[in-house]
């Protein structure tokens, strides 16, 4: 998977004659227009991976066929635009579909599910927004979700897992600071619908407790969690592009996308790998590993809050 998307990229930047351009805005951390194609070389070497898997299983085939309705639409979304409403709407609808169809919440919790998968999928989209960044977290994410998957005995969710990362590291050789390309919604959309979806199939699946997805993308749960809710207790327009994202906040105090990217990686990698070790403790060691790592989010997020105010103080 590594090797067709870093080789489909490598067709489609010398060969394409057009290309979906990431113009520089008001929430942009580059100076330049660069193509956001990224996205959809990783979903075409995803689709040959649920071909060399075929057939799939019922469940399989839900999330194959609601992240590819989520490709779509995220792909026009990068090339035409799309008003807020009708975006939402699709993840709501395809992110309802897919929970209802993996299993049975009752009401409560299909709207519940729903939400937070919505969630998911959009704050990966916040995220995505230095180099390298987005990338890693689906690099590091989803092989901790095919390691867990290989512990708990699942081969197929552990394939369609190592998949993804694969995926996302053909797509890193060209992300990785300086990048050439961008993700795009058509891969940020998808992988958090991806990141949520394979979650809860896990959790489904007794391979995990539910802690255990949140834990593996907290990097991205954290900073987007806290920026949203910030801004809305600042009564601000959430929608409206911004550039106070803890990991846009160390780019713009002179981390740049390379040091910001591999600091990303440090922590992904911890949070990542310590979820793995906890899976096969006790409860109460895996809550009290919860709680640490709760306590050292807020250190980080102390941290990084202090040394802005430093750098910008009047």
């Amino acid at each position: 998977m590594a090797v067709a998307t870093a080789g489909l990229l490598y067709l489609m930047l010398k060969f394409a004659a057009r290309l979906p351009m990431d113009v520089p805005n008001a929430r942009s951390l580059h100076a330049r227009a660069i193509p956001r194609i990224g996205g959809v070389a990783m979903m075409l070497a995803l689709l040959v991976a649920s071909v060399l898997a075929w057939p799939p299983s019922p469940s399989l085939g839900v999330v194959i066929m609601c992240v590819a309705g989520v490709a779509m639409v995220s792909y026009f979304d990068d090339w035409r635009g799309l008003p807020v409403v009708p975006r939402l709407g699709a993840h709501l609808a395809l992110g309802a579909m897919a929970i209802l169809l993996l299993g049975e919440p009752g009401p409560l919790g299909l709207v519940c599910l729903t939400l937070a998968l919505v969630w998911t999928i959009n704050l990966f989209n916040f995220m995505d927004g230095s180099d390298g960044l987005a990338g890693g977290m689906a690099l590091v994410g989803f092989l901790a979700y095919g390691m867990g998957a290989l512990m708990g005995g699942d081969m197929e969710l552990a394939f369609a897992c190592l998949s993804v990362s694969a995926a996302a590291l053909g797509f890193l050789v060209f992300n990785f600071p300086p990048a050439r390309v961008f993700m795009g919604d058509a891969g940020s959309i998808p992988l958090g619908f991806l990141a949520g979806v394979f979650g809860y199939s896990g959790w489904l699946g007794q391979l995990w407790p539910a802690w255990f997805p949140v834990l593996v993308f907290s990097p991205f749960v954290v900073d987007a969690s806290v920026t949203l809710s910030r801004r809305l207790l600042r009564r601000e327009r959430i929608w409206q592009a911004h550039r106070e994202h803890y990991y846009q906040r160390l780019v713009r105090m002179g981390w740049g996308h390379r040091r910001t990217a591999l600091a990303g990686y440090a922590l992904m990698l911890s949070v990542g790998g310590g979820a793995l070790l906890l899976l096969d403790s006790p409860a109460r060691v895996q809550w009290s590993g919860v709680a640490l790592w709760c306590a050292i989010y807020g250190f980080l997020l102390w941290r990084v809050d202090r040394a802005w105010h430093t750098y910008f103080k009047p």
